[in-house]
């Protein structure tokens, strides 16, 4: 305590000392009767001051570190719940134990993921329709773009994050049979006649939508019209025996299954399987399409669970170089720059020549109502089959 503060105590003695001293003048001045009037009303009102001056004292030093918590002190468990497409399951998997281990250490709070994977269009559906998901991470803007539009998702979230939301980059690949025994080199052969494909169904996985872009982008570049790109693409759906559900269906009707001369799939669901020990041919056509994966945050559930900081911190740690890496360990071209020239991923993801990104067809509002509305091209193509 400072020389200059005074205890309330010692306040109350000095000031009884005054009221004696005031006592005797006023004693040769007025005598007793007065006095004792006087005294007492004195008395209080020194007494309840003191007693006011002790009970409302601001609350310092060790006192002010009795009210606050410990240092330190645990938080309440929080659960989030990642709803993502297919062929990120591994990456995830990989992720979200170093992220769990550095959110305990930096904020003493344990975080638990419910993780929830399947088709772009069949994952985003679930979610508008009510499944929880804290965090989305789809395989195309247009499918987060309808969570936004279901009120889920604030408007603006493309800005919110790097690369417009971009977290994990890709390209289509086409695989082959061991040999090639069909000379399949580019988009254009997967149109002739006998030649089997295999690809999912763009109606409900974000990644047939993919390679419906990048067959059509092929098929504009190469005729230069919409009419001969349908006629080309019509072509090559004939010769796709069954459309699957997602990318990982199309993978294993192609490698577990023995179906097709050819799969489309993304590049980074390849090079899985190579690592696991699947022998692979594939070719990466030199005309392509970047496969742009977004990351949100859904708003609306975050506030309904209390998770928004830890979802938030969850997505930010993905574009960090540590997720990057892992995002690239499994096939992700990375968007981490610093990642992406190591040699080993340098060496992994050859430069595409000509790749054209969504922005190049007018961006996914136009794409969807060209390509993948009612009655839009690839529904005519389904109605030329007639399947």
């Amino acid at each position: 305590m400072s020389s200059r503060q005074q205890h309330p105590l010692g306040k109350l003695r000095s000031q009884i000392n005054a009221i004696a001293n005031l006592f005797s003048i006023i004693n040769r001045q007025f005598g007793r009767k007065f006095i004792s009037f006087f005294l007492a009303g004195a008395l209080i009102s020194v007494t309840m001051a003191a007693c006011t001056a002790t009970t409302e004292a601001p609350t310092t030093g060790s006192q002010a570190t009795t009210a606050a918590a410990p240092a330190g002190e645990p938080k309440k468990d929080v659960e989030l719940t990642l709803v993502s497409f297919a062929v990120t399951k591994q990456a995830h998997e990989a992720i979200i134990p170093k992220f769990v281990e550095k959110w305990q250490k930096e904020q003493n709070q344990k975080v638990t993921f419910r993780q929830s994977y399947g088709g772009s269009g069949s994952q985003t559906r679930a979610v508008i329709d009510g499944l929880e998901a804290d965090i989305v991470h789809l395989a195309l803007a247009a499918d987060t773009s309808k969570i936004e539009k279901a009120g889920l998702i604030d408007k603006g979230w493309e800005q919110e994050y790097p690369n417009d939301g971009i977290v994990s980059k890709s390209v289509p690949v086409i695989v082959t049979r061991d040999g090639n025994p069909k000379n399949i080199k580019d988009w254009s052969d997967l149109e002739k006649d006998g030649v089997s494909l295999i690809t999912a169904d763009p109606k409900t996985s974000g990644v047939a939508r993919w390679n419906f872009l990048a067959l059509w982008n092929a098929a504009v570049k190469k005729g230069g019209s919409d009419e001969k790109a349908l006629e080309a693409l019509t072509k090559v759906y004939t010769n796709v025996p069954i459309l699957t559900k997602d990318a990982r269906e199309a993978t294993d009707a192609f490698f577990k299954q023995g179906q097709g001369d050819a799969l489309i799939n993304y590049e980074n669901e390849i090079i899985l399987a190579s690592q696991k020990g699947t022998k692979v041919n594939y070719v990466i056509p030199e005309v392509n399409f970047s496969i742009d994966n977004p990351i949100a945050v859904v708003d609306k559930n975050v506030a309904k669970h209390g998770t928004k900081d830890v979802a938030e911190a969850f997505v930010k740690f993905l574009y960090s170089p540590e997720a990057q890496t892992e995002f690239a360990k499994v096939g992700f071209r990375p968007v981490d720059e610093t990642v992406a020239k190591e040699k080993q991923f340098v060496d992994l993801y050859p430069t595409v020549k000509d790749l054209s990104t969504v922005k190049d067809l007018g961006g996914w509002d136009a794409i969807n109502k060209k390509f993948f509305a009612d009655g839009a091209a690839f529904d005519q193509i389904q109605a030329k089959i007639k399947r």
